[in-house]
């Protein structure tokens, strides 16, 4: 078996309610195995994109974007400060069913975990943040990618995924990981799906709710509508 790796790049948008998921079960990992995170970012916005619709960057403020842009100013100094500004805003969106994608509240929660609010109008009105984003985000394209969570591995090899709503904990996250490197010996190894039946439908919708109700945008996947209840 291929030897886990100590590090992993993990492509992210703060508006993906399954990235928040996966973030969650990257995070035992590496409480439980020192793996290193590198946080770095891949737009919704931008991959589903209509033709002739604005691009985020050129809009005064996006949702998922923006919230990327106070990640990369952010990132700048500190990966604990990225880190810890993803982990806050997506629990706010994915769990407690607030707005993060709302400047004022992007503010808040910066003063929650001991940063400057200021840092949200910061990184708006520096241009070079929203650089770093595509650029994040067009590595990901690069590699024929199309949504998160992205992981890319030291040795250059890409996976999308694990996609779950109920990240293990404790050694299954381990051996979850262990089933992900896996797949990094096998570089024509492409797909491995398990349908969704109603019951795994029915149980999306209820752990995806607080972000269905708080969500301001219509949620895509790969070019197709997802409905998953009233906004």
């Amino acid at each position: 078996m291929t030897d886990a790796p100590t590090s992993v790049d993990f492509h992210f948008d703060v508006m993906c309610p399954y990235a928040y998921q996966t973030s969650l079960w990257i995070r035992e990992v590496r409480r439980l195995t020192g793996l290193e995170i590198t946080w770095r970012f891949f737009s919704l916005e931008e991959i589903n994109r209509v033709e002739g619709k604005k691009h985020p960057w050129e809009r005064e403020w996006s949702y998922g974007w923006s919230m990327m842009r106070i990640g990369a100013l952010l990132r700048r100094t500190s990966m604990d400060d990225v880190d810890a500004w993803y982990a806050i805003a997506a629990k706010a969106l994915h769990v407690d069913g607030r707005k993060p994608h709302e400047p004022a509240v992007a503010r808040h929660l910066l003063s929650e975990i001991g940063l400057d609010p200021g840092l949200v109008d910061e990184a708006i009105a520096d241009p070079t943040t929203g650089d770093e984003v595509l650029a994040d985000h067009q590595r990901v394209v690069d590699a024929s990618g199309y949504g998160v969570p992205t992981l890319f591995f030291p040795d250059g090899q890409c996976l999308f995924g694990p996609v779950l709503i109920d990240p293990p904990m404790g050694d299954a996250a381990v051996r979850l990981w262990d089933a992900v490197v896996a797949w990094t010996e096998f570089p024509h190894l492409y797909e491995l799906q398990r349908p969704k039946t109603p019951d795994d439908l029915g149980r999306i919708v209820e752990t995806f709710r607080p972000y269905v109700e708080a969500r301001d945008w219509v949620s895509i996947n790969r070019g197709e509508v997802i409905d998953l209840g009233p906004r």
